[in-house]
């Protein structure tokens, strides 16, 4: 009876002897790594709960004795016949939940609810440590090692936390169970760390040992707490499973042969299609108590769905999936659907936040997919990575397929040797990286040039002092006698990499990575691309590595038509053209892929700037609590020098002069300008021809649709009509929306002078009428027409019959004007009576006279049949005489005044821009 107990008291002892922990390797087994008492015929037996704990079966004496004095062999037949065989294949699936998501009670029901609604026919689940354990059993080493007495403090909160979980959670028997075991542990934990204490050091068995407890107990938490539920489940030590060899490199390496033949004998003793199994942790081939490092319950994950030949092994953590970037410092990082093994791998080489970087390693060989989801948010569907299909997906021909992320690894340092004397000299390159590895120092990136003259290469900026020594030291002589120049260390870098599988076979893509990193002016110290064209790795200096990271990033994953927009003057037309803005901007960018964001607003004294676009909402509010002092200048380096979004454009609604001045500089910067305002256009002719030259040498566009009729087409078709090789005679034309009402209603029924005063009251005139009486308007709009035909004319050139009666033009204001106008009301009425004794009306126009090389804005008759005689309220019209509309001219007609149809033509240019950058039509 003494033997049978101890034989079935020994399953429960921990993986480990006095001479692993002690450090001094045991000799390996060959037929088994388990202890003897395991390797007994009656270990063989099922084990129940009661087993487990040491507690012996209520079995009669007679019926134990016949058990004992049986045949060996034939015990052992008929257990082979009864042992379980582990099913392997697509009818398991692997779970894996980190810290996070255990991280309290609360969050563990969660894990089990997860677990319990997963339809998989069979399910290993691997679990980290609580939230924040493995960091605390860490610290116990080094209070302990320190001979800091508030290492027991420490374990008393290691403590308190498993406890008051576990009461949160568990009762009865359960509870009971797990808190004898927790002290238990504890009090073992307390007598080793105490012995930590007097020796001052901690072996490394020692640590991995004392560290693997939060592992244990947040696995058995989880197996209790579904068993609850009425599903059957064993929880597994991972430590009797995974056997694993350390290496010099700070890594282990997988046995999987031999943690294969473990998993079945695991199996064919615990057999049950629920496994909550512990991460993190594993032994040596000598039993010794190890860790899989770091991050490690990935790579166990990874490791237990290879063995199982698993269908799927799902990784839960904290965020929606793998990123394109790192959300904390790119904005529009996306979540990405897919990424095949090996982008997946790139990736979390160069510092992603994707997984352990050896967990594709074990899937990989069976294909089995690895899948990031977020267990708080259960409706994002994730990232799959998998090994991508022989079809192209549908978006293929997109960028963002191409490249499917990026990484940076920050607080580097880039050692360049350079030297005549290394070209064509066999064994330089192993002499370099001989003396790197004898500091032990990690190479992250090698660049060398094909002439041999020099080789750089990036190290962690720590390791760097001791790299350069060794180097200094190793080629001492070279350096004195010229073969080598200098040993240069450039501090302060930072690694910026490209991932994509099907950057090999799509050309092009090197150049826009550049292109994006000189847009936004960043300077490339190194480069690196090996042949497979996984990845493309550049070196920055770290103050660029972010503005680098958004500057790639929004190339290839924005919209070729992401505009960011500058808005000059929000007053009448500016904020009627924010407010078309807001109101559009969704559905073009849901629907046509144009991605408008204003990113400042200026006038002439405050300005509003925001880094990633204006809520324009509440952009007056914004303005008025957020403004700054106006600058024209840090306004538009802030709009262009964002650096992340391709496009650029300002839009000027002023009528400044100043401002205008500006169109030359901001369009050979690459800025697109859209603008209403006349002064570029109709100023001096030399400017403007200047203006035009450079508009059609390069790729920046300059619009002006509604520097002449708001929002009618009328440059544009003037433009179209000479494209096509039509060749313009005469334009002839109502201009002025203010001018076409008041003739439109002066008809005899009202005098001159109260019908100006109808249309100033109406917000059809400018603040002083003499303004729009004067001509200046018309005549701004017939020079810039006239300029677009072909001809070199002045402002100065063309005539205007000015309506502002002589006396009235020095008037002192606007109201000293209106209160003296009715004085010339006889005057107008006379010209009135003529044009209607003749059949006729008074009509104000500008014209375009291109056989006579002239221009001009005057007051003219027509008949009651003319188009011009047809008029109603503010219209505009104008008429093209061309070789093909020499009979009937072509007609453009609308309103050509007012704040909405203005903002309508600006807001018209703006999608024309869009459309020439790509945007679909």
């Amino acid at each position: 009876m003494a033997s049978l107990s101890a034989s079935i008291s020994c399953r429960s002892s921990p993986l480990v002897s006095p001479q692993a922990l002690l450090g001094e390797p045991e000799e390996p087994r060959k037929r088994s790594h388990f202890p003897a008492c395991r390797r007994s015929v009656l270990s063989h037996l099922p084990r129940s709960p009661a087993c487990r704990v040491g507690v012996l079966p209520s079995l009669r004496r007679r019926d134990l004795s016949k058990t004992i004095h049986a045949s060996v062999t034939d015990v052992s037949v008929d257990i082979a016949m009864k042992e379980v065989q582990l099913p392997k294949g697509e009818t398991w699936s692997v779970h894996k939940f980190g810290g996070t998501c255990v991280g309290n009670s609360q969050r563990i029901k969660n894990v089990a609810n997860i677990v319990m609604k997963d339809d998989s026919e069979r399910k290993l689940v691997v679990v980290s440590a609580m939230s924040k354990v493995t960091d605390m059993m860490y610290d116990l080493i080094d209070k302990a090692q320190s001979r800091d007495d508030t290492y027991v403090f420490a374990l008393d909160n290691v403590l308190e936390k498993h406890r008051s979980t576990a009461l949160d959670l568990l009762e009865g028997n359960d509870l009971a169970t797990f808190l004898s075991q927790l002290d238990g542990d504890i009090n073992n934990l307390k007598a080793m760390l105490r012995a930590i204490y007097i020796a001052g050091h901690a072996t490394e068995s020692f640590t991995d040992f004392v560290v693997g407890h939060g592992e244990l107990w947040s696995a058995q938490l989880l197996s209790f707490v579904i068993k609850k539920n009425g599903v059957h489940c064993k929880w597994m030590d991972t430590r009797e499973v995974l056997i694993v060899c350390p290496t010099n490199s700070d890594q282990v390496d997988p046995d999987f042969p031999e943690s294969e033949q473990r998993l079945e004998k695991w199996y064919s003793q615990n057999p049950s299609k629920t496994i909550i199994a512990t991460g993190f942790i594993a032994s040596t081939p000598y039993n010794i108590p190890t860790t899989l490092k770091r991050d490690g319950s990935d790579f166990s994950a990874a490791i237990m769905g290879a063995l199982l030949r698993a269908r799927q092994v799902t990784i839960w953590t904290d965020v929606d999936g793998v990123y394109s970037a790192d959300p904390r410092k790119v904005g529009e990082a996306v979540i990405l659907k897919t990424l095949s093994y090996q982008e997946a791998w790139e990736m979390s080489y160069f510092g992603a936040n994707v997984l352990h970087p050896r967990t594709i390693i074990p899937v990989m060989r069976y294909d089995i997919p690895i899948v990031i989801r977020n267990i708080f948010n259960l409706s994002a569907t994730g990232t799959k990575i998998c090994r991508p299909s022989v079809s192209e997906d549908d978006d293929s021909h997109k960028l963002e397929s191409y490249v499917k992320g990026f990484a940076t690894i920050d607080n580097l340092a880039l050692v360049n040797v350079e030297g005549t004397g290394m070209a064509g000299v066999p064994g330089t390159a192993s002499a370099i990286f001989g003396a790197v590895k004898d500091v032990g120092a990690n190479v992250i990136m090698i660049s060398q040039a094909s002439s041999e003259h020099s080789v750089c290469f990036a190290v962690p900026e720590k390791e760097v002092e001791a790299v350069a020594e060794a180097l200094q030291s190793r080629f001492r002589q070279a350096l004195h006698a010229g073969r080598l120049s200098k040993v240069q260390v450039i501090p302060n870098c930072s690694i910026l990499a490209a991932v994509g599988q099907k950057m090999a076979s799509t050309p092009g893509v090197s150049a826009t990575l550049f292109n994006a990193l000189a847009k936004a002016n960043i300077n490339v110290r190194a480069i690196a691309q090996g042949c497979s064209e996984y990845n493309i790795t550049v070196v920055v200096m770290r103050d660029d590595c972010i503005r680098a990271l958004r500057a790639v990033h929004s190339r290839f994953y924005l919209s070729r038509t992401t505009i960011a927009m500058g808005i000059i003057g929000p007053g009448l037309i500016g904020s009627t053209l924010l407010e078309q803005l807001r109101d559009q901007a969704a559905v073009l960018k849901e629907e046509f892929n144009i991605d408008l964001r204003v990113m400042g607003i200026t006038g002439s004294r405050s300005m509003l700037l925001s880094e990633a676009g204006i809520d324009l909402s509440k952009w007056k509010e914004l303005l008025k609590e957020k403004g700054e002092v106006a600058d024209l200048e840090k306004f538009v380096q802030h709009v262009h020098g964002n650096g992340f979004i391709p496009n650029t454009v300002l839009v000027d609604c002023t009528a400044d002069s100043v401002v205008a001045s500006h169109y030359y500089n901001w369009l050979r910067r690459g800025i697109h300008v859209i603008t209403p305002n006349k002064k570029a256009n109709s100023g001096p002719l030399d400017q403007y021809l200047k203006l035009r030259a450079l508009q059609r040498q390069s790729y920046t566009h300059y619009f002006y649709e509604a520097t002449v009729g708001a929002g009618l087409p009328i440059v544009s078709t003037l433009r179209g009509l000479l494209e096509t090789g039509d060749k313009i005679l005469r334009i002839e034309g109502i201009f002025s929306g203010t001018l076409s009402y008041i003739f439109n209603n002066f008809t005899g029924k009202r005098s001159f002078s109260e019908v100006v005063a109808e249309a100033k009251q109406a917000g059809y005139t400018e603040p002083d009428p003499r303004d729009d009486l004067s001509g200046t308007d018309v005549q701004r709009k017939v020079i810039i027409l006239a300029r677009e035909s072909g001809l070199k004319l002045e402002l100065s050139d063309i005539p205007v019959d000015n309506l502002v009666p002589e006396p009235l033009r020095t008037s002192a204001s606007a109201e000293e004007f209106m209160k003296k106008l009715p004085q010339f009301d006889q005057k107008w009425t006379k010209k009135l009576e003529e044009a209607k004794a003749a059949g006729k009306v008074l009509r104000y126009v500008g014209v375009v006279d291109l056989l006579k090389h002239r221009g001009a804005v005057e007051q003219q008759t027509y008949e009651k049949d003319h188009p011009f005689a047809q008029l109603s309220g503010t219209d505009n019209i104008i008429a093209f005489t061309t070789t093909r509309y020499r009979e009937q001219p072509l007609i453009v007609r609308g309103p050509g005044a007012g704040a909405q149809v203005t903002a309508g033509g600006i807001f018209s240019d703006i999608l024309r821009l869009a459309s020439y950058l790509g945007a679909p039509s």
